[in-house]
C-alpha cells in the first residue's frame, strides 16, 4: 500500500511540475544572454533544467521524505541532467523545508545566476 501511495503522489507532484513548466514556457523571457538565438535557446535550456531538477527534488521527497543533493538524484537516476550546461554549473541546496538549485554562470554575460525552489518559480539575477 505504501509503494502504491508513494507511486500516486510521485505521479501528482510529476503532472504539478508539468503544469508549472508549461505555464513557465509561455512566460520565457531571456535576459541578458538572450540576444542572439543561440544565447536564448541556452537561457531556455537552462530554465528548463532548473523546473526538471526541481521536479526531480519533488519527487525524490514524495517517496523519501527528505529532499536531496544533486549527487543523490543522479545516482538515484531521478534527473539524467548533467551538472551543468556552459557556461552555466548547477547546484542543489537543501534544508528539511525545501531546496534551492542555482545555475551560476561562470564567464560574463547574463544572468549571473538563475535558481529555483520548492515554490517552482524560476528567477534570475541581472
Amino acid at each position: 500500500m505504501g509503494r502504491a501511495f508513494g507511486f500516486v503522489g510521485t505521479i501528482i507532484v510529476m503532472a504539478v511540475g508539468m503544469y508549472i513548466y508549461s505555464i513557465q514556457l509561455k512566460n520565457v523571457s531571456a535576459p541578458g544572454g538572450g540576444s542572439t538565438p543561440a544565447g536564448t535557446a541556452n537561457i531556455v535550456g537552462v530554465k528548463n533544467d532548473l523546473i526538471s531538477i526541481a521536479n526531480a527534488e519533488r519527487g525524490y521527497y514524495a517517496t523519501e521524505q527528505k529532499y536531496a543533493s544533486l549527487d543523490e538524484l543522479i545516482s538515484g537516476k531521478y534527473i539524467t541532467i548533467e551538472r551543468q550546461r556552459p557556461p552555466y554549473t548547477y547546484d542543489a541546496e537543501t534544508t528539511s523545508n525545501g531546496f534551492r538549485v542555482t545555475a551560476t554562470r561562470d564567464s560574463a554575460g547574463g544572468p549571473a545566476q538563475l535558481w529555483i525552489d520548492e515554490t517552482m518559480q524560476v528567477q534570475s539575477s541581472n
